[in-house]
């Protein structure tokens, strides 16, 4: 992947031709006016002076329209819902309406039609109304994938009750964080989540939730099969349940009451319940659904869990809101994931990063290729991996997704740019909520003027991405997490203007001169070694690449008496596959001094969040202690080649003596 900084000599000289060409053949048709040649003349000379921005015209124009047209599809949307002043819960009662024998959820040999799911959920939210709960409360969910999954927080949402959504992957002390976080009065829980819940709930403070537990046939068939004795067998209550007429209550619904709280990947701390309102949902989901051009009679296949964003809003929005068919599978699998877009005659499946790494390292198979996608769209997918990826599955489009949970930096690429997050119009750079200003790599802290103010960064240099804060459209509100501090965390102040106010993104962008943007690092990952700034994305990317693909997470280190840290890769090697030497000599050929990484860590499995980020922030701590660590442990010695780290180059490091 290059990036576009300049034109070269060819492409300049190109484009002042093609101007001189134009020119002359639009002075043919005017050179009788006098007035109009000699504007013609001054418009020609500008041109013939500036041919890049001529050539960056002229080359983004396509993509722009493309772009405005299903940008002002959406904004007319989510106006004309706000107008409206529907709730999902309304929203999806229009759509259920129109087509109630639709399928809308599939997964395995079981189907849930819209006229199915609204059933269900109306059934839900009349089950807890009885059970007085009102308005504002708060439910935990902590269930794996199913298709009544969405049905239960939908039926709640249409009493005005806040579903918080617990990552099935949570245990004890951060289980009980997330609960307790939400100020949940209760939680549901899936039978195969029953007993981690109740380990939480007999140890820990919690004695006041109360416990709805929910089950499938196939679970209830099951000679195993085992209630919590505390709990209430949700299942049954709803097969009893005679559901009402809950119109009153969706009415009292409004677009931005809270409608879930989805919890932050935890990559770092504990997880932070993000606020999402019905019109964020609404935001989220039609955004992805417009700006990738997903189609209503698609069918989208959706590996990834519901608890998440990608997952729960970008994928089940699409059946929610716009009438698809979304097909779901308990858990990834990598060698099941083009069986099951051939199974379900999928027509549009979702990604993120690692989903697409793990694909491409599965052997070929004619599966690979049988599928009917036409688009796959996530974030994440990394420029290393981008045109192997589509070229070996035969993927037409690729659209490419840059957002957050909580976030209002949004951004798309729709136009298949390799390795772009997005891109912003050339004519609507400074227009745009979204900006890229000057920063402190190391810190992450914005460059102030003397005026105290920020500045944008030109094409090729890195910086801060940030998103203008405006809670009066769905597209820049920001409203942030459950907690009130840890959201004013998360904004800047006094950016361009005194008293504006900008979300930080924490993430480092590259910009080039076409407007595409490309990521480069997260503020904090990026560290200084001998004096020199290293991109662990760009160390991640030149090792996986010579280790084939394995998973690897690149962080800094500190070392006592020595400045700045020193970069260190853990690498998931469980069959004991990486050859040190031929590692030892991709570092020395592809990175400078200063950015090889000084340890290697081989571990069985690196720890990772449920939706496959890896958690540096853990493998930071234990830094390279060879007391703490079981895994093997190499340094780079001064002949370029990773060897064990023995106890005495483990102490001359702590005494300073190293040499570094």
């Amino acid at each position: 992947m290059s990036i576009l900084l300049e034109l070269n000599f060819k492409q300049k000289n190109a484009t002042r031709l093609f101007t001189a060409i134009g020119g002359f053949s639009a002075y043919l048709l005017i050179k009788d006016s006098t007035k109009l040649s000699m504007a013609l003349g001054a418009i020609m000379a500008l041109m013939l002076r500036n041919p890049t921005i001529v050539y960056v015209l002229f080359i983004t124009i396509p993509r722009d329209i493309i772009a405005a047209y299903r940008f002002l599809k959406l904004n007319i949307f989510l106006y004309y819902m706000e107008y409206k002043k529907w709730s999902m819960a309304r929203i999806f009662q229009e759509k259920y309406r129109s087509m109630p024998n639709k399928c809308c959820f599939v997964m395995d040999e079981r189907k849930l039609t819209f006229q199915e799911v609204e059933e269900f959920s109306n059934k839900v939210g009349t089950y807890f109304l009885d059970k007085g709960f009102r308005r504002g409360d708060c439910v935990a969910l902590f269930m794996e994938t199913r298709p009544e999954y969405v049905g239960l927080w939908l039926g709640l949402s249409k009493i005005g009750i806040i579903t918080a959504l617990i990552n099935s992957n949570q245990r004890r002390e951060t289980l009980r964080h997330s609960i307790e976080a939400a100020k949940a009065k209760a939680i549901i829980v899936g039978t195969e989540l029953a007993p981690i819940l109740k380990d939480v709930w007999q140890n820990e403070d919690l004695k006041w939730l109360s416990i709805f537990q929910f089950s499938d046939e196939e679970q209830r068939d099951n000679d195993n099969f085992d209630l919590i004795k505390e709990a209430v067998d949700l299942t049954a209550d709803l097969k009893q349940q005679i559901p009402q007429n809950l119109q009153v209550y969706i009415e009292q619904c409004k677009p931005k009451d809270t409608l879930l709280y989805v919890y932050t990947s935890g990559t770092t701390g504990l997880p932070k319940a993000a606020v999402i309102t019905n019109l964020r949902y609404l935001f989220i989901a039609a955004a992805t659904h417009y700006m990738v051009a997903v189609r209503p009679n698609d069918i989208v296949y959706n590996a990834l869990p519901l608890y998440h964003t990608a997952g729960g809003i970008i994928g089940v929005g699409n059946a929610l809101i716009f009438g698809c068919t979304v097909a779901l599978r308990k858990k990834f699998s990598a060698s099941n994931f083009w069986k099951d877009c051939i199974k379900y005659k999928a027509t549009v499946a979702q990604y993120i990063g690692e989903l697409c790494r793990y694909l491409l390292t599965t052997p070929r198979k004619p599966e690979d290729t049988l599928h009917n996608l036409r688009l796959m769209y996530g974030n994440g997918l990394r420029p290393q991996i981008w045109s192997q990826f589509t070229t070996r599955f035969n993927i037409p489009n690729i659209g490419e997704l840059y957002g957050s949970t909580e976030g209002n930096s949004n951004l798309a690429n729709v136009a298949n740019q390799v390795g772009a997050v997005g891109f912003i119009p050339i004519i609507a750079r400074t227009l745009y909520p979204v900006q890229v200003i000057r920063v402190d790599e190391e810190s992450g802290e914005p460059i102030r003027n003397h005026n105290g103010l920020c500045e944008r960064c030109a094409a090729g240099e890195t910086g801060l991405l940030v998103g203008k804060v405006d809670p009066r459209r769905a597209v820049t509100s920001f409203h942030g997490y459950s907690d009130q501090k840890a959201s004013e965390k998360k904004l800047l102040r006094n950016v361009f203007k005194k008293g504006d106010v900008y979300f930080n993104s924490g993430d480092l962008i590259v910009v080039d001169i076409l407007g595409y943007f490309y990521f480069k690092d997260r503020t904090g990952d990026t560290f200084r070694w001998r004096g020199e700034n290293v991109s662990t994305q760009e160390v991640e990317a030149i090792i996986t690449n010579v280790i084939g693909l394995q998973d690897c997470v690149v962080y800094g280190v500190e070392i006592p008496h020595v400045e700045g840290k020193a970069g260190m890769a853990a690498i998931e090697d469980p069959e004991h596959k990486v050859d040190l030497n031929h590692l030892s000599v991709g570092i020395r050929g592809s990175l400078p001094s200063y950015a090889q990484p000084l340890f290697i860590r081989l571990m069985a499995e690196i720890p990772r969040t449920g939706t496959f980020k890896m958690k540096k922030r853990e493998l930071m701590l234990q830094s390279f202690n060879i007391h703490k660590i079981s895994d093997p442990l190499y340094y780079l010695n001064k002949d370029g080649v990773y060897r064990p780290l023995s106890e005495e180059q483990y102490l001359q490091l702590l005494d300073g003596k190293a040499g570094l």
